[in-house]
């Protein structure tokens, strides 16, 4: 469904785009964050700017641009638009960031296995680092018909439940890990097409150190029928390419 609708969206603002997705293959819970920081450093010396992507949001209004952000990211699923977050502090589901931004920002923190809370941790580095995300502006529509969201209502448990010291280390600003240390291995890269529109399928084995995190896995809560068993997780990142004269 993302990619056809994706490809109807942009190709009327005449951006230049090439669409990944990135599937976590490992049998730990799921890390938004990390599978951005990978995904940003298997595109980074092609592409000018990323779309951190949640792959159930479907922009609907065409008044949303996903134009390179020059000045500062640029966050298309603002508080005041998305569906479901509407507290100020919130940056997910849909933001734009130039490679020089991210790089700055040293990318997201890899400590946030499971779901929720890595984008609020991303909002404090953006705001140290001075950037404050321009947000759309006059859009004639909102919460109710403004984004299409298909996200599957039947969370999983372990992806869901708090383990060990997670939800207290999780709520604070981290300052070990980031771009410049995030553990992982390609398992491979699958280009492919769907309805003829050209993607890159990125299979990702990420690693984890549980003596730091030890709840990428919550095995003793989950139950045994979720233990040693792969989880493929998605997230796409749509990424802006280059401009070469």
């Amino acid at each position: 469904m993302f990619v056809p609708h994706m490809q109807k969206f942009l190709d009327k603002q005449n951006i230049d785009y090439h669409i990944f997705v990135l599937n976590q293959m490992d049998r730990y819970r799921f890390n938004r964050a990390s599978l951005i920081n990978v995904g940003f450093f298997e595109t980074e010396k092609a592409f000018d700017y990323i779309a951190m992507h949640d792959v159930d949001l479907l922009p609907m209004n065409d008044q949303l641009s996903y134009a390179y952000p020059s000045a500062q990211p640029h966050h298309i699923s603002s508080p005041d638009l998305h569906p479901r977050y509407h507290y100020n502090a919130f940056i997910g589901g849909i933001l734009l960031i130039k490679r020089e931004h991210f790089i700055q920002v040293n990318g997201m923190s890899n400590k946030y296995w499971g779901w929720g809370l890595e984008d609020d941790e991303f909002y404090l580095r953006l705001k140290e680092a001075g950037l404050s995300p321009s947000r759309p502006q006059n859009i004639s529509t909102g919460v109710h018909n403004i984004f299409k969201h298909i996200h599957d209502r039947n969370h999983r448990k372990r992806d869901t439940t708090k383990c060990y010291n997670q939800r207290e280390i999780t709520r604070k600003r981290d300052r070990q890990t980031g771009l410049n240390n995030v553990s992982y291995k390609i398992l491979d890269t699958i280009k492919m097409t769907i309805s003829d529109i050209p993607l890159t399928v990125i299979n990702i084995s990420l690693l984890c150190d549980k003596s730091s995190t030890p709840w990428c896995e919550c095995e003793k809560l989950v139950g045994s029928k979720d233990q040693g068993r792969s989880r493929e997780k998605k997230k796409t990142i749509i990424s802006k390419l280059a401009n070469r004269l």
